[in-house]
């Protein structure tokens, strides 16, 4: 009887073992959802059908790839709507998803693509709920009439000393409304854009703490493209100077509105924590995505070496089967899906309101970039003479690349914040 009993105990300790895997299992899973797994596939059927036997023609015409962009918005990939839906997954995973399959397709159309969200996202962590309603659309336009959204922080002397834009904003209270003066340098969209989102200066003396994020709408007078850039990679994505010379916006452009930022300019007066300035706020939301950005060009590029390598015959047999290959193969793939599973955890993070304790939203923009850098170097490599051509895309793709080690900050500045985060120190 006493026998039974323990066995009943270990009966029941087993099942309550079971239980509680079963419950914890239903708490955490790294299984997409179906719906996850359905939007994955719509946008690689887009990627693989559209954008990538689009690719090489627009990286050769360095041009805004109007046409694909039309193509994307007609199916609801490009648009608010579209954008609202990936956003609403309260994992956090869908954007990055999207990012990933897109980016996979090619990085310079995906940027054209994508580069709208850049603008949706300062919007959204620095707006009201109405300045919402009012501006994500028109960054969009419609279905038939797409438009795109520009971000502009960067300037000619301010690319990571966010503290040291120029660009400045004047209230004018007879005519309650703002006077921007400045130049902002790498927009991407820049002056080709329905609706620019400008970060300035309202009080010098502040540094970054007197920054603000303004809305500058469609037909503005006052905002002008400058020069376009010439680039190394993403030639396929609109970038360019944008100058602004007395443009007046309505007070309501200020994004988060008057009481706010005067609250905000008053606790850094007085010494107090300012919460975050207008342009960190926009990459805190925005790096877990420019991380799976470069994550699908890694793929990509591994997955066309992969391809590559068990086709191409030497010496009497596919290069796969030499084990410097197939090594360095293997370690392609480890270093993709680690940066992948940082940036889904940064964007789990992100959606979740998780606070970031040790820059983790760094870390997968830092790691995901250079893993990009390397992995396409390394399929250039298998490729040998062919790689370096640019009749096979593995040359686009580590163009492509290097910008994500150096734009939304570069890969020093990263190591900077996780450094500072980890310690806790004022490391310069």
């Amino acid at each position: 009887m006493e026998a039974l009993s323990s066995q009943t105990a270990v009966e029941q300790a087993l099942g309550a073992v079971d239980d509680a895997g079963s419950e914890q299992d239903a708490v955490f899973s790294l299984e997409l959802s179906q719906d996850q797994r359905d939007i994955r596939d719509w946008v690689h059927g887009f990627a693989e059908q559209v954008v990538r036997p689009a690719a090489h023609e627009w990286d050769e015409r360095e041009e805004t790839p109007w046409p694909v962009i039309r193509e994307a918005a007609k199916i609801g990939l490009y648009g608010f709507e579209g954008l609202a839906q990936f956003w609403m997954d309260p994992t956090g995973l869908t954007m990055p998803i999207v990012n990933e399959e897109l980016f996979w397709g090619d990085a310079g159309i995906g940027m054209s693509i994508m580069g709208t969200t850049l603008a949706v996202a300062a919007i959204y962590s620095s707006g009201t709920p109405d300045q919402l309603v009012e501006w994500v659309p028109q960054c969009f336009g419609t279905a038939d009439e797409p438009k795109v959204a520009a971000f502009c922080s960067s300037e000619p002397d301010a690319g990571s000393d966010v503290s040291a834009i120029r660009t400045t904003a004047r209230y004018d209270e007879s005519a309650d409304e703002w006077v921007l003066n400045g130049q902002k340098a790498w927009a991407t969209n820049g002056g080709i854009a329905e609706v620019h989102v400008v970060i300035a200066s309202v009080d010098r003396e502040l540094g970054s703490r007197g920054h603000a994020a303004f809305v500058v709408p469609p037909g503005a007078n006052g905002l002008e493209q400058g020069a376009k850039v010439k680039k190394h990679g993403l030639r396929a994505s609109h970038t360019a100077d944008v100058h602004l010379d007395d443009c007046r916006v309505p007070s309501r452009c200020l994004l988060g509105g008057r009481e706010k930022l005067d609250e905000r300019l008053a606790r850094a007066r007085e010494g107090r924590g300012s919460r975050g300035q207008a342009a960190m706020k926009t990459f805190e939301v925005s790096r877990p995505t420019v991380g799976s950005q470069a994550v699908g060009i890694a793929r990509a590029a591994y997955e066309y070496a992969l391809d590559y390598a068990k086709e191409r015959v030497q010496f009497g047999r596919p290069i796969v089967e030499n084990q410097a290959i197939a090594f360095a193969l293997a370690d392609m793939k480890m270093e993709i899906d680690a940066s992948r599973l940082l940036v889904w955890r940064a964007a789990w993070m992100g959606r979740a309101e998780k606070e970031f304790e040790a820059a983790e939203g760094s870390m997968s923009k830092l790691k995901a970039g250079e893993v990009a850098v390397w992995a396409t170097e390394r399929a250039i490599q298998i490729l040998g003479g062919n790689g370096y051509t640019r009749e096979y895309p593995v040359e686009r793709m580590h163009r492509d690349a290097k910008i994500y080690t150096i734009f939304e900050g570069t890969s020093e500045i990263q190591r900077l914040v996780i450094a500072r985060a980890i310690s806790g120190a004022r490391i310069d």
